[in-house]
């Protein structure tokens, strides 16, 4: 029988009325009590399914920048930072000063919530009507695909958005976990906004004015269990994101994420202690397409489950987006993008399944 994720006792629409997404079966618990057959609503078709490989060896890997040294305004850094953004749209940041240890406490923690039995877990399932929580989201038909992971969604700043009745506070440790690695997240996010403002011809404040003041944060924590056949399923549907930019923390031991590169998915080999970069479609709009959000997919694997963190920035949900002044030149550079409410954005793409950039066109400017 399947281990269903739903709240039926919510009727409340989430905090941010960003969306909706059916309830599904916990992937993690169908693996418990079969771990060797693969559930026909989870079989991608044959043009979606990944390419498993263990050589790694001869794939492009993406940019390394050097966080201590962008902090520190080094123009040559800041030149690399401009070229990732451009030609990928991805990059790891290493030397980013956030210990050790809170990013193994985090780890932890997040390990221990999916460790915790399925009805402990089920008490933080999200309502249909909601994007947070535990479960899934971008679940728009009972007939669509399903990823092969779990994932719990948390808003965690302004810390008034926090909505502590999906929050673990039971387990031990968890929001102290959360709450210290959301300031870490935050701190980063800040100068990193700051060098892509300047890249886009503003003061360093720029992008933090036109985004009606503090980057808005969450954190979705996912759980990829084994799969017996990984070349059938995906973790994650090819998507971009939705954001400003979003902050990964990857499992040190197991390379999960995938990255549409020149046509080609490229495997982000994990640095330990390091934090994916990426750009996000606000950030696309706002620099009128010269830094593109990137399509990216988690694979599965047979021997090892895996865990991933993802921190979302993004701009107020009252906010318009639209590209900067700076970054429009009528000759060269047209306008692509109209200005657009940031929540009206995220409705669009929380109203449809995670299928490339198609939700993209929806800010895009009509040309004859």
């Amino acid at each position: 029988m399947e281990a269903r994720v739903e709240n039926g006792g919510s009727c409340e629409v989430g905090k941010s009325g960003w969306g909706k997404s059916l309830p599904v079966p916990s992937i993690q618990e169908i693996m418990r009590s079969d771990s060797q057959s693969v559930p026909q609503r989870y079989i991608h078709e044959n043009k979606d399914r990944p390419i498993i490989s263990e050589d790694l060896a001869d794939s492009p890997e993406i940019p390394v920048i050097d966080f201590s040294f962008l902090a520190k305004g080094n123009e040559d850094e800041v030149q690399k930072l401009h070229l990732a953004c451009k030609d990928w749209g991805f990059f790891q940041v290493i030397n980013h000063g956030v210990k050790e240890e809170i990013l193994e406490k985090m780890k932890a923690a997040v390990a221990a919530f999916f460790e915790l039995p399925f009805q402990e877990k089920k008490k933080y399932a999200k309502a249909e009507n909601e994007i947070e929580g535990y479960g899934q989201n971008f679940v728009v038909s009972e007939h669509q695909k399903l990823d092969w992971s779990d994932m719990i969604y948390l808003f965690t700043i302004p810390s008034q958005n926090r909505n502590f009745k999906f929050w673990p506070l039971s387990l031990p440790g968890f929001k102290e976990a959360l709450e210290e690695y959301s300031r870490e997240m935050q701190k980063i996010a800040e100068e990193l906004q700051a060098n892509f403002s300047v890249l886009m011809g503003l003061k360093r404040d720029g992008l933090k004015r036109l985004q009606g003041g503090e980057l808005k944060q969450g954190i979705r924590m996912n759980y990829y269990p084994i799969c017996s056949r990984p070349d059938l399923v995906l973790g994650i549907s090819p998507h971009s994101d939705g954001t400003s930019f979003t902050l990964l923390l990857q499992d040190d031991d197991v390379t999960g994420l995938q990255i549409k590169h020149n046509e080609a998915w490229v495997p982000v080999k994990p640095i330990p202690n390091s934090l994916v970069v990426n750009i996000g479609d606000a950030t696309e709009i706002q620099s009128n397409g010269m830094y593109k959000s990137i399509e990216h997919r988690a694979i599965i694997n047979e021997k090892k489950p895996r865990i991933s963190i993802a921190t979302f920035m993004f701009p107020d949900d009252e906010q318009e987006i639209g590209p900067v002044e700076a970054m429009i030149d009528d000759q060269n550079h047209p306008k692509l993008y109209r200005n657009i409410k940031y929540v009206d954005y995220v409705r669009e793409k929380f109203s449809r399944k995670m299928e490339g950039k198609a939700h993209t066109q929806f800010a895009k400017l009509r040309t004859r």
